[in-house]
């Protein structure tokens, strides 16, 4: 064995083995080594970031845009809801101080709504939730103001209110003889317009009412005065002649008798017209007093 060992050729090949094999493990183990490595790169790569990775200020400053966020949400609802509350009370205000009657009704064909106007001039106390028949019921259309194609056919104001919210039709300006709940007859002026959403279908159909019956007997009296006012032109101007006429004749008469006839029949035919003045004069004070 001491002469094996003291060969210097057994000596140097058991030394390169002895140097191999630490190069060997040497190797075995950088390999390990880099692949661990290399593991946990990926493995950090590929990973999803979480709440726990992430540094504090960090998801501080996320809750605190998330919170400015729901802030600014809060004001722009309240914003809305106050231009709305706002819109409506100016929409209702205007309504209620129209002299007009105003009534709304929905795509369903009842009354939305109804402004005091229309209450008062239609005779219901609350006409919302009606439809166009309950509330206009047998009114006939007058028929200079009749859609109809047959002229001689009667159009009601129902049939009308339907044609504009079941029939597309534009707006439509009508007359009709109304009957109230009471039982009074007025003329009744409609203007029936379809009320349009922003996608262009149809929300309703609004409906511009008025009572024209005091309106045309306001015309009646004009026309009745101006006839009056002519009749008593022509008897004043009769009058007048007249009374031109004896004085005439009174004035070239030398008989005292006839001068004492014709004077007495200035004086009667006077008489006649202050009485006729007089009374035009009384009843247009009378007429001025109950227009008034």
């Amino acid at each position: 064995m001491v002469k094996v060992l003291a060969n210097p050729l057994v000596v140097r090949c058991a030394m390169v083995l002895l140097i191999a094999g630490m190069g060997f493990v040497v190797a075995i183990l950088s390999m390990r080594a880099l692949r661990k490595s290399i593991a946990d790169e990926t493995d950090l790569d590929g990973a999803a970031p979480s709440l726990e990775n992430l540094p504090l200020h960090l998801y501080n400053t996320v809750i605190q845009q998330l919170k400015q966020q729901k802030h600014e949400l809060q004001v722009k609802t309240l914003a809305e809801q106050r231009r709305a509350r706002t819109t409506e009370n100016f929409s209702q205000t205007v309504l209620s101080n129209l002299s007009s009657g105003v009534l709304v009704f929905g795509a369903n064909g009842l009354v939305r709504q109804a402004n005091p106007a229309a209450k008062k001039i239609l005779g219901f106390s609350s006409p919302s939730g009606m439809s166009a028949e309950q509330v206009f019921r047998d009114a006939a259309v007058c028929p200079s103001n009749s859609h109809s194609s047959a002229a001689e056919s009667t159009v009601h104001l129902t049939e009308e209110v339907e044609a504009v919210l079941r029939g597309g039709s534009k707006c439509r300006q009508v007359e009709a003889d109304y009957t109230t709940p009471a039982g009074n007859t007025i003329r009744l002026a409609a203007t029936i317009s379809p009320v349009p959403a922003v996608d262009g279908s149809l929300l309703g159909v609004a409906c511009l009412i008025s009572d024209r019956s005091e309106f045309e007997q306001i015309q009646q009296q004009q026309q009745l005065h101006k006839e009056i006012s002519a009749e008593m032109a022509l008897e004043l101007r009769t009058s007048l002649a007249t009374i031109t006429g004896y004085a005439q004749q009174l004035a070239r008469s030398r008989d005292v008798e006839l001068a004492s006839q014709l004077a007495s029949d200035i004086a009667t035919e006077a008489a006649r017209l202050d009485r006729h003045i007089g009374g035009f004069l009384a009843a247009r004070r009378v007429a001025a007093g109950t227009q008034s």
